[in-house]
């Protein structure tokens, strides 16, 4: 019994170390999209995949048919969720996006649907699901964000100074 317990429990890690190998990458991504923040220093983008990692890790035996990589997704993207929508003051000003990430100019929310729509593939519907939010308000937030990135609103532009030389 013991010992069926432990080949188990090192099938279980291997299978768990095989996914990660092959996720991990591609979930950080997404997180770091998520953040805005900068490819080279993501702290919080690791912090997501972490506990997504682990969230999987701990639900791996009750996957069953379930597609591993989904349930890491899902959970991400709700932790993302809940901790940039409810943020307030000092910890707001402190999670401002890199500005040298491309996805800076938008709210967490269109940088969510965005990624969620165009870089992960997942359904409207399934977005709408996922975040509690109708598929029209989904497709809404989704062409408004690709719309922003397309079609960034410049900074006016700075009026040459119309100086005249006095003669001297």
């Amino acid at each position: 019994m013991r010992d069926r317990q432990l080949s188990r429990g090192a099938r279980r890690a291997r299978e768990f170390e095989a996914f990660v190998a092959g996720a991990a990458g591609r979930l950080l991504h997404t997180a770091t999209l998520l953040t805005a923040e900068a490819p080279a220093a993501n702290p919080r983008a690791r912090r997501l995949l972490t506990l997504s990692l682990a969230h999987t890790y701990a639900r791996w035996d009750r996957l069953l048919a379930e597609d591993p990589y989904d349930s890491a997704r899902q959970y991400l993207a709700t932790r993302f969720a809940r901790a940039t929508w409810h943020q307030h003051g000092v910890l707001a000003r402190a999670r401002r996006p890199d500005p040298r990430s491309p996805l800076a100019t938008l709210t967490p929310q269109e940088r969510l649907v965005l990624v969620l729509r165009l870089y992960e593939g997942v359904a409207e519907e399934q977005t709408a699901a996922l975040l509690g939010l109708p598929a029209e308000r989904v497709r809404t937030i989704c062409d408004r964000a690709a719309a922003t990135l397309l079609h960034p609103v410049r900074p006016p532009a700075t009026r040459a100074m119309n100086t005249k030389v006095a003669p001297s």
